[in-house]
């Protein structure tokens, strides 16, 4: 299991008491044998995708023994352990935690400038406490995702058929399909030709053609139904096909598609969202939030 960056504090400033200077990447790589982190663990990236949980933890664990000055950095990428540092080891304790560096004047005045709150009487202490502010962020982000989805789903249920079919168009070409919208539009809505509501260009130019079934469910659909879109399009002789519904497909659907010619996409209702909320498909943007990281290579001298 990674540990949250409270965790990481002890074991870095103890592998820091040799008194030496330490690259970062060197205490991570202990940090890694000492917690006995599989590959899995420290290959897992935060929700963003952007960095590694353990590495993030880690970053934050030296940030905040730093602010206590229990331990420097005396150039680029390397920490060093201080006297203090020094000092608190030696009154031996079993655990190193954000209350405990609370003791210290210089971290007392961070945590009143960052405005972090926490409960230093013992929340930090409870399962899944001890999550950097990245996570935090993105922990946040991905709620409000899930909650805009729902939703966002429940308001295309609420939409009629025809103004379905619509928002197809328009999320299909959001996503770099379908030519223009004029003809994407002009392509669909041609309902009952043989299971398929409609055709698109692949791409601008028309070099392939997709063929689309566009339904609204409220229940799971049914195999028989994408078994006959599968059926119609190798009547028309097309090779790739999208069938998007706002409810959802059964297992036995999704291995039936994994096994035939031509190639049919499944898009159940909560893939749907997933690419109106990444594309910005029936959505306006409220406000936007820029969060940046220290450029330590801008103040190289």
């Amino acid at each position: 299991m990674i540990p949250n960056y409270q965790q990481v504090m002890l074991p870095l400033l103890r592998f820091l008491s040799d008194g030496q200077t330490h690259t970062k990447q060197e205490a991570k790589e202990h940090l890694s044998r000492h917690f006995n982190l599989s590959d899995t663990e420290l290959n897992m990236f935060l929700p963003s995708g952007r960095q590694l949980v353990f590495h993030n933890r880690v970053s934050w664990a030296a940030v905040y023994l730093k602010k206590a000055l229990l331990i420097e950095s005396p150039s680029r990428g390397r920490i060093k352990i201080t006297n203090r540092g020094m000092e608190h080891l030696r009154e031996n304790p079993g655990d190193l935690k954000t209350r405990d560096l609370l003791q210290y004047p210089e971290f007392r005045e961070f945590k009143n400038k960052s405005k972090q709150q926490e409960d230093t009487a013992g929340d930090d202490d409870q399962a899944g406490s001890g999550r950097t502010p990245e996570e935090e962020l993105e922990e946040a982000y991905l709620r409000y995702r899930l909650e805009l989805a729902s939703e966002l789903l429940d308001q295309v249920k609420s939409c009629s058929p025809a103004f379905f079919e619509r928002l197809v168009v328009d999320l299909i070409t959001k996503i770099g399909y379908g030519g223009t919208r004029k003809d994407a539009g002009a392509a669909l809505g041609r309902s009952g030709d043989g299971g398929i509501d409609g055709l698109i260009k692949e791409d601008r130019l028309g070099l392939d053609t997709i063929y689309i079934q566009a339904k609204k469910w409220e229940n799971p659909v049914p195999i028989k139904e994408v078994r006959d879109f599968a059926g119609a399009l190798l009547y028309k002789k097309a090779r790739k096909g999208i069938f998007i519904t706002t409810s959802s497909f059964p297992a036995s659907a999704q291995e039936f598609v994994k096994g035939i010619d031509p190639k049919v996409i499944l898009i159940d209702g909560s893939q749907m969202t997933d690419l109106m909320i990444e594309n910005g498909v029936g959505l306006t943007t409220i406000n936007t939030f820029s969060v940046c990281r220290l450029d330590t290579d801008y103040f190289e001298e």
